[in-house]
């Protein structure tokens, strides 16, 4: 019996166990199954929900940007002449690797000295001094006591910021002497290094792209198998054909993206050495210009070496652009400018002021602008000579009293307010208010002349137009009376000169438009000044929109460069097929009835061929019709010359428009601060005017013989007008 107890109690012993292994065998079988549960549904998870987000992250860290140097587009006058240029030239590029080291890069910036001549001249302070300490870790680090780490480390918790305070430290104990040391090799190997290593990494950086001489690249180029990512490619430059400013200017590789641009342009896939447009025309279209660089993956192993590479995009060249400018009536535009300018400067009595002049020619149907020319006199430091440079983007970025030009625009407004009618006599007479002196027209300083809204035009009436500006204040003229004007006066005049663009901006495709600066008044008797233009400040690009809105009978058109968008051009000889074709923009239409504009428009011709027309001694014997209005306005000077400003000085204006039964162009001369003597009559803002009609004229009579065209669906390359060619990186100047 006891030995079949004993069995018992073994077999029970024995059956727990199996029970015990079996349930834990099924406990970890459970959790295996659970744990492997978790897993496929969560790579099921990643697989089918991210899988795409995770793609694309995969394909932004293999497929980079490059800048292959993509040709910027072209810029064309109307008729097909090349303004800007693009030239290829020889260039030396370093693409970093991931995996490349400080030291590695180091040695191939040494041995790139010993092939090419590398200019130093962008090696700065703070790089000598990087570049000293990477040269002598030891010695430098050493300026540096153990004492003053371990207390920097006691006060500062961020490692990095520790560091950057030793470094701090390190540079500001390095001698003169020491500094010395480094050799014009040295230098060199400092200026290429400081190119490698701007750039980010499998992006091709450029080392050195001007003046690569056909030695070194061939010295480079046999030795590209011993220097690992430097490779030898072509490049370009832009090179201008104009000195047009309002072109504008593109960055050179060595300048980049301009740091105050650098987020806006790094955010649009740009490189920092990209060229970019910085200035005006290059700069309002950099979009279209700059092209689209070509993309490919770079395909790395496990040491972040490229072993393939596989162009996913092959990019695609800017979009070359037409303007409206006529480059010959342009380049006359400006002879004669810089004829008249200089002829008034000449006069050194009473010249003293006088710095430049302005021209504006635009259709004032379209807004497209045929010439726009600004030339400006300056003088050199060292040598005392003068010189004329292009100052064309004054023309819409500086603002100045415009004078009696502006007194058809007065009129319409007296007629939209209803203080006067087309045909309205009112009397010319010296106007004397209360406690002033006499205001007069220039003609008449002590009668009385009866005269209606068309002879007031033709002989520029100050008196008729004060008059007006009293009756839109609500008062009519009295000797010797005390003026009182309703409130709301000047505003309601400046919004009545707002619907001709005076005052505010005309819309032109360029960036800093300047909108001009409204006059403070202290007294009512500037609005009367405000009626003929002395108050407040126009730019003469406003000047040329306001006399287009009457030429085209009322509507305000927006003034443009860009007259159309063309794809490149495939055989070098015509121009690529047009991609848009810009139109019109209508800003607004003036609240005047065509009566009222034909009225003045009367005026205005009156002023060319009246007998007593302020203009008909230049348009009198014109063999075209046209119409105008000259301008003089009395300023006080606050130009460039600090040491006279408050003296009083004369600015020069003319506006017109021809042919008068249906205007293609609307000009206006612009010639500020052009003599301190009030007794000299100088005609040469109407000579301007006249001489550059002319000339506008003749081109077209030349242009329909020879066959010269535009907007064509076919259109020719021109060869350009001249052979000058102006590098990128220089600014032009005419030496006087």
């Amino acid at each position: 019996m006891r030995n079949k107890q004993k069995l018992n109690r073994a077999s029970s012993v024995k059956a727990k166990y199996r029970a015990s292994l079996s349930f834990r065998m099924n406990v970890l079988f459970f959790s295996i199954f659970i744990l492997f549960s978790a897993l496929i549904f969560r790579l099921g998870y990643l697989q089918i929900v991210n899988g795409e987000n995770y793609v694309r992250a995969l394909e932004r860290t293999e497929e980079v940007a490059v800048n292959t140097s993509v040709p910027r587009g072209r810029i064309y006058d109307r008729y097909g002449r090349v303004l800007v240029d693009n030239e290829p030239e020889n260039a030396i590029t370093y693409t970093k690797m991931q995996s490349t080291t400080t030291e590695e890069m180091l040695d191939i910036a040494e041995q790139l000295a010993m092939l090419i001549e590398q200019p130093t001249k962008r090696v700065t302070y703070r790089d000598k001094l990087d570049f000293w300490i990477l040269k002598n870790k030891e010695a430098a680090y050493d300026k540096v006591s153990e004492k003053e780490e371990t207390n920097l480390r006691a006060t500062i918790e961020d490692e990095k910021e520790v560091q950057k305070e030793i470094d701090r430290l390190v540079r500001e104990r390095i001698t003169e002497e020491e500094l010395a040391e480094l050799t014009n090799f040295d230098l060199e190997v400092l200026a290429i290094y400081r190119e490698m290593v701007s750039g980010y990494s499998l992006s091709p950086q450029i080392i050195k792209s001007e003046d690569v001489t056909a030695a070194e690249f061939a010295r480079v180029s046999e030795r590209l198998s011993d220097l690992p990512g430097v490779n030898t490619t072509t490049d370009w430059k832009r090179v201008k054909l104009s000195s047009l400013s309002i072109l504008g200017r593109t960055t050179v590789p060595s300048k980049g993206i301009p740091k105050s641009k650098l987020d806006f342009y790094l955010a649009r896939d740009y490189s920092r050495n990209d060229r970019v447009g910085e200035s005006y025309f290059e700069a309002q279209y950099e979009e279209l210009l700059q092209g689209q660089k070509s993309v490919v993956k770079n395909i790395t192993n496990r040491q972040g070496a490229v072993v393939d590479t596989v162009t996913t995009y092959e990019g695609e060249p800017g979009k070359d652009l037409v303007t409206t400018i006529d480059t010959e009536l342009q380049a006359e535009a400006e002879r004669i400018v810089e004829e008249k300018l200089l002829e008034l400067k000449n006069e050194y009595g009473s010249s003293k002021l006088l710095d430049r002049a302005f021209y504006v020619m635009m259709n004032p149907r379209t807004g497209e602008l045929l010439a726009v020319v600004g030339k400006k006199i300056e003088k050199d430091p060292e040598t005392g000579k003068q010189y004329v440079v292009d100052y064309s983007y004054g023309t819409f970025t500086t603002a100045y009293e415009v004078g009696s030009t502006i007194k058809a625009a007065t009129l319409l407004m007296g007629y939209s307010q209803g203080v006067i009618q087309p045909g309205t006599t009112l009397i010319d007479q010296p106007i004397k208010l209360a406690g002033t002196d006499a205001k007069s027209s220039i003609f008449n300083r002590s009668g009385a002349i009866p005269m209606n809204d068309v002879t007031a035009l033709e002989r520029s009436s100050n008196s008729y137009m004060f008059q007006v500006a009293m009756m839109l204040g609500g008062s009519r003229y009295q000797y010797n009376m005390g003026l009182k004007l309703k409130d709301d006066t000047l505003q309601r005049m400046r919004n009545g000169y707002a619907q001709f663009g005076l005052g505010v901006n005309t819309g032109i495709d360029l960036p800093s438009e300047f909108s001009g600066y409204q006059g403070i008044l202290d007294n009512p008797g500037k609005i009367l000044n405000f009626a003929i233009g002395q108050f407040d400040t126009y730019t003469p690009m406003q000047l040329a929109q306001y006399i287009s809105t009457i030429a085209n009978n009322g509507y305000r058109v927006q003034p443009r460069l860009l007259k159309e968008i063309r794809k490149p051009s495939e055989d070098g000889e015509t121009l690529g097929p047009v991609v848009e074709e810009v139109t019109p923009k209508i800003l607004n239409r003036i609240s005047n009835s065509q009566d009222e504009i034909d009225q003045v428009k009367k005026g205005l011709r009156q002023v060319y061929i009246g007998n007593q027309g302020s203009a008909r001694t230049q348009f009198g014997n014109a063999p075209y019709t046209a119409a105008g209005k000259t301008g003089t306005a009395e300023v006080v000077y606050y130009g460039p010359l600090r040491e006279e400003y408050g003296t009083t000085t004369i600015n020069l204006t003319h506006v017109g428009f021809a042919p008068f039964e249906n205007p293609e162009v609307a000009y206006a001369v612009f010639i500020p601060w052009v003599t301190t003597n009030y007794d000299i009559y100088q005609p040469q803002n109407n000579e301007i005017a006249r001489e550059i009609l002319d000339v506008y004229f003749k081109l077209k009579k030349k242009y329909a013989e020879n066959g010269v065209s535009e907007s064509s669906v076919e259109q020719k390359i021109l060869p350009p007008t001249t052979d000058e060619k102006i590098d990128e990186n220089t600014v032009e100047q005419t030496v006087k």
